[in-house]
Parts: C-alpha cells; structure tokens; sequence
C-alpha cells in the first residue's frame, strides 16, 4: 500500500523550488502526495529562518502535529529548511517525537533518511553543506503551470549584517551550465513557456559547461533564450553590486528577459546601507537604474526595503522615501528589522521604539501602493501580452495570467488558452490586478 505524504512549505521561492524537488524524488518511491496532513504517513515542515520568532513558528507547528503523532506512533515527521540548518539537533531537544533533520544542501538524501528512519526508529540528522549533489537532473521539479522556477545558483558571499542566508544555505555555488540548459529544454518539451531563475544572489552565477569554459551570468541568459519553446525569463534576487554592465546589455539583446526586475535596495540612506554592509551606494543604484531605463524604456523596478535597522534616523528613513519617489518603484518587499541571532547586526544598538517603526514601515508601503496604482492605471486601455496560467477560482468561464510587468490580468477565455500568450486589452483597473479583454490569440 502506497503511504501519504503532506509536506508544508514557508519563506521564499527557493525553499518552494525545494519542496517541488522533494515531492517529484518521493513520487517516484511510490509516495502520495496529501493535502490533509491527517491522513499522512510522513509529514515534512519544509523552513525560512527570515524573519524574527522562525523557531517559535516551528516549535507551534510542530505542537500542532506532536497530537497526530500520538495518534500513530508510525508518523514520519521530517523538518527541513533555513530553520534546520541553523538550529540543528536544538530542534530535537524541544520536539524529542520528530524523526528527521535534514538542511537546505540535503534535500536529495530525503528518501534514504525516510528508509532509514523507518528502521531504526532513531533521530536522523543531516544539515551538513556539500558540492550541491541535490540538483540532480533525475530529479527535475515538475511544476503545474506554463511557468516553472530554476534555481541555477544557491548561498551567497556577501554577508550583510542583517542577513541569515550565508549561514543557512552557505557560500555562492553555481549549477553546472548543462544542468540548467537539461532542466530548462525539459520543461520546455513539458509546455513551460516562462522561466524564473532563483539564486540568493543570481546575478553573480558562474557556471562550468561541458568544454569546462565559466559562464557568467549574461552568458547563460543569452543561451537560455535560444531554447525552442521558451517565450520569457525573470530572475530574482539580484544584488546591486553585481548587477555588471554585461547584464544590462542583455537586455538590448534578449527580447524575452522581462520589461521587470526586482533589485534590492534596502534603504536610501548611505549611512545605513554602510551599517548594513551592503556593497553598494544610493549613487551606484541609480546609476544602474538609468542605465537600465536606457536600454529598456518602459521597464518596471521592484525592490526591498527594511525599515527601522539599528540605528536609522528620521533623516535616514527620509532618504528611503526619496529615493522611492526618484526611482518610482512599481512594487516593493517591505518589513521592519528583525534581529537574526549571529549575525553582526544583532548586536547593534537600536534606539527606536517599535511604534515609530510601524508608522515608518505604514508610511513607505503607502507610498508604494500609491505608485504601484499609478503603474497599473497606465495600463488601462493598452494591450498587453498575457501568458495564460490557470482558469480563474471565482468564474470557470474565465482564465487569469501576468503581464510581463508582474501583473495578474483575468479575462473571459477557457482552459485551451492555458500555457498561450495572449494579447488582451487591459479595461479595469483592481489594486492588485486587472481586468481585460482578449482580442486575439499567437
């Protein structure tokens, strides 16, 4: 008899990436995938140590699923992710009822930790950091809709004082060349249409290929291009710093990089971006910006911001909110600072009550979704090209897609149109979509 497996998943498209790579690997051990953790046999907390009170949220879900577990003493429970990594056999001391312990590198020896669980009946951890053996091609995430994540580099080398990653997913290791291009072409044949390469910092990939050459970044945009099948590619995240010339020529090159890009900024105060160790100044940024807005005219930029770093100043916050309204950010990431244990940041000195940074953070996302209308209220009356991802959950007789510029548009259409790209006249205008009408199909 075939078991169930129900697998939850927090934080970024990295750790979904992830979890797509677990659920396609127990898949082909015969396992079911459930989406009612009740009637599973293995349940697996798949983690994002992001953002503060991560260990409190998993010791909660955990709690939830301990009175499943005294239910059937049979019940695999697996915790995974940024989490696991960071906490390690700490996760244990306080839930001793889960079974496994495996980290953002192990992902691949999933099954064999399941086995071996299963008949030993002991703790199984494994969160150690290794040459990246889980991006195997065997095991290629099959994803639902015409658009499909790839994760192409993984950990980052930079270091911000603020951030996590470097210690849970470890140092900038870029996938083989050959492995992406496999993956992609694969999906390809499947009918993805769109791809988003993931990386902590994708911008700084460097990958072998077969004739043992290195591959920048540029390089393997220009060749993802060349895919039969393949209509349009994201990337996220960048890093200012790495965000070379090179790759904003792409841009004058490869009609199918999206007119949108998300790239960190994190604040507009010099001052606070050198408390933060970024690697980059407000001058750097806006020089990539316009030179961007020159080789693509009508592109759309996203970014992050953390609001209330140790030590930022009304003056300091009033930087951010000009250089939002300079650069006229379309859509924005935006949360107040959380203290992540061991990084140089938290030991910072932070004079600013918790109120002062919630009228911050309310002013800037204010501020955002203002322009974020603006943007969309341009639209109204263009056609756009829709890429037509699923029928819509509120009206069968509808389908919805997105818009290069990162916008959900719903349209009358039937499933047929699912994995095309439309084009659609954009008639109404919603705060966080659209409302269209198709006028032909390509």
């Amino acid at each position: 008899m075939n078991q169930k497996l129900f697998i939850k998943t927090w934080g970024c498209q990295m750790n979904e990436y992830d979890s797509l790579m677990i659920i396609n690997q127990l898949k082909t051990k015969q396992y079911i995938i459930t989406d009612n953790p009740k009637e599973a046999d293995i349940l697996i907390l798949n983690t994002c140590s992001i953002r503060e009170k991560a260990q409190e949220k998993l010791f909660h879900q955990l709690g939830r699923w301990k009175k499943l577990k005294n239910k059937n003493k049979n019940l695999i429970i697996a915790v995974g992710g940024c989490v696991a990594t960071q906490e390690g056999k700490d996760i244990y001391k306080r839930a001793n009822y889960i079974n496994i312990i495996f980290g953002t590198q192990t992902v691949h020896k999933l099954p064999e930790m399941i086995d071996h669980a299963k008949k030993t009946k002991k703790l199984i951890i494994d969160i150690s950091f290794n040459d990246h053996k889980k991006f195997n091609i065997d095991y290629i995430p099959i994803q639902k809709k015409p658009t499909a994540f790839i994760s192409i580099m993984e950990g980052c080398n930079k270091y911000c004082s603020f951030c996590i990653v470097p210690y849970t997913r470890g140092h900038e290791i870029s996938r083989s060349l050959d492995e992406i291009v496999y993956e992609i072409s694969y999906l390809s044949d499947q009918g993805i249409k769109e791809v988003n390469l993931l990386g902590q910092n994708v911008n700084s990939y460097l990958g072998k290929g077969f004739n043992g050459k290195i591959y920048k970044f540029s390089e393997l945009l220009q060749i993802i291009s060349e895919i039969d099948g393949i209509d349009r590619i994201r990337f996220t995240t960048s890093n200012p710093f790495d965000f070379t010339d090179d790759i904003i020529y792409a841009y004058t090159q490869i009609p199918k990089i999206v007119s949108f890009l998300h790239l960190p900024v994190q604040s507009g105060s010099d001052r606070i971006l050198k408390l933060m160790k970024r690697l980059h100044t407000i001058q750097e940024y806006k020089k990539i910006i316009n030179k961007l807005t020159l080789a693509r005219k009508n592109i759309q930029i996203s970014s992050d911001f953390i609001v209330g770093f140790p030590g930022e100043t009304q003056k300091d916050f009033e930087d951010t909110m000009k250089l939002i309204e300079d650069i006229n950010f379309d859509m924005s990431f935006s949360f107040i600072y959380s203290k992540r244990p061991g990084t140089p940041a938290s030991n910072l000195i932070d004079n600013t009550n918790l109120q002062e940074k919630k009228e911050r953070l309310y002013i800037l996302q204010k501020k955002i979704n203002e322009q974020t209308l603006n943007w969309s209220q341009k639209m109204l009356g263009t056609t756009q090209k829709v890429l037509v991802e699923q029928i819509s959950k509120k009206n069968c007789s509808e389908v919805y897609g997105k818009t290069e510029n990162n916008r959900i548009v719903t349209f009358k259409g039937s499933k047929n149109l699912i994995g095309k790209i439309i084009n659609v006249k954009i008639i109404k205008i919603h705060s966080y979509s659209l409302k269209g009408q198709m006028i032909t199909s390509q």
